[in-house]
């Protein structure tokens, strides 16, 4: 991965960006040394290199049984589903899909989506697993509940034991309860990590690898980014990150659009705008997280970065890969006017879009923060993830705010529980 600030410079000048960096490198030392706020959830920070051969196996055997279902449903909200659910979405193909095909169910109260998915698995095998700490979260555990209730109209009490998984806390809970007692495949969500750093535990390994997906890779990656984050060196790409985007929104730049130009990592920007949105987000402060998928998102909303509001900046994914692009072919009649394209791959296309687009926004006033991928696989999934954690740290300390909790969430659940008459 490389990580490129110069068309974010052009907005904030080198000096201003010199003193943010030495103040994002002491934050850094607040991060590591957990002399900072929200100390007691800095078990993510090791987490890459902490994981055992034993731990990984443990996790590849349970999920080596749930590939054999038709389907398997990931059941979760917020961090308990977004990072599992961004490595998935980037790594699968767009359309073929090996099984068992991976569902996600819990992270809404839609009842039309429960419903069309209980139908929909009506005559497929299927196992759950079920992400919580308590085990007492409305979405999932309305979801659970339904689910669990339709697993015992169809199966015996062995096969039902057998095809579900609990992800819950160590000792207690309404979860750990349940597994306990009924002797569900149970993996522990550490205490020392918040639900949005949770990727690299269970709760992110265990269903990337029911996918099929590599997690000794995916670990691989995220254990070299662990190493280049901690380093103290001006080329640290997360202390450039933080840096850059702090001093920013002391510019005024108050929005920071995720722009990819490849739809594998429309997940990866859902999990990224959890991740700083829930971090960053309190007393009033915060840099607002939003995303697009260019180059369709051109066509809707490029008006307005161009010539809207001079309050956002853009953090451009870019990914240097057209081992698969289809090459344009030529056309005799020429009607659309594209052979001067024929013989060129949509890659390439594409790279001109991004260049294009990119320097557009910049003569706009857009900052521009540019991130490069080599290819999307679990390597680079995996520093990428990291990364993006660990400048989070680092930059909600840069703030002034707790990056590790989250009090505003709790305020839309004392309404509704009081609606509902609980």
């Amino acid at each position: 991965m490389k990580i490129d600030i110069t068309n974010a410079l052009k907005f904030t000048g080198e000096k201003a960006y010199a003193k943010s960096f030495d103040y994002a490198l002491m934050q850094m030392e607040t991060l590591n040394s957990g002399s900072g706020a929200g100390n007691e959830f800095l078990g993510w920070i090791n987490l890459p290199q902490s994981l055992t051969e034993e731990d990984i196996e443990e996790i590849n055997t349970s999920a080596e049984i749930f590939r054999k279902l038709d389907a398997v449903i990931i059941i979760g909200i917020g961090g308990s589903y977004l990072g599992a659910k961004a490595v998935i979405e980037s790594l699968s193909g767009s359309f073929d899909r090996d099984t068992p095909e991976i569902i996600f169910a819990g992270h809404n109260l839609s009842g039309e989506y429960h419903a069309e998915l209980i139908e929909h698995l009506k005559n497929k095998e299927f196992g759950l697993v079920v992400i919580s700490k308590s085990g007492t979260t409305t979405e999932p555990a309305i979801a659970f509940r339904l689910l669990y209730s339709e697993m015992k109209k169809r199966f015996d009490k062995e096969t039902i034991r057998q095809r579900i998984v609990a992800i819950t806390d160590a000792e207690k809970g309404a979860l750990r309860t349940l597994a306990d007692k009924e002797g569900f495949k149970d993996f522990i969500i550490p205490d020392n990590v918040g639900g949005r750093f949770s990727v690299l535990t269970p709760v992110g390994l265990l269903p990337i690898a029911i996918a099929g997906f590599d997690i000794y890779e995916l670990l691989r990656g995220a254990s070299i980014a662990q190493d280049i984050c901690l380093e103290k060196n001006s080329e640290n790409p997360a202390l450039k990150y933080a840096a850059i985007r702090n001093i920013l929104y002391v510019a005024g730049y108050k929005t920071e659009l995720m722009v990819n130009y490849n739809l594998k990592l429309n997940y990866i920007a859902e999990w990224w705008k959890q991740l700083y949105g829930e971090s960053e987000g309190k007393e009033n402060k915060g840099i607002f997280p939003a995303s697009v998928s260019f180059t369709t998102d051109l066509h809707s909303l490029g008006q307005y970065i161009q010539q809207g509001e001079r309050n956002l900046f853009e953090t451009v994914i870019f990914v240097n890969d057209n081992t698969n692009a289809p090459v344009i072919p030529s056309d005799d009649d020429d009607l659309d006017k594209l052979n001067y394209l024929a013989g060129k791959d949509m890659e390439f296309v594409n790279r001109k879009a991004f260049e294009g687009t990119l320097q557009a926004h910049i003569d706009g006033k857009v900052p521009n923060i540019l991130i490069e991928l080599d290819s999307i696989d679990e390597y680079s999934i995996g520093f990428l993830l990291y990364f993006f954690e660990f400048a989070c740290g680092v930059s909600g300390y840069m703030l002034g705010v707790n990056p590790f909790d989250q009090p505003g969430v709790e305020d839309y659940k004392r309404n509704m529980f009081k609606l509902l008459g609980k």
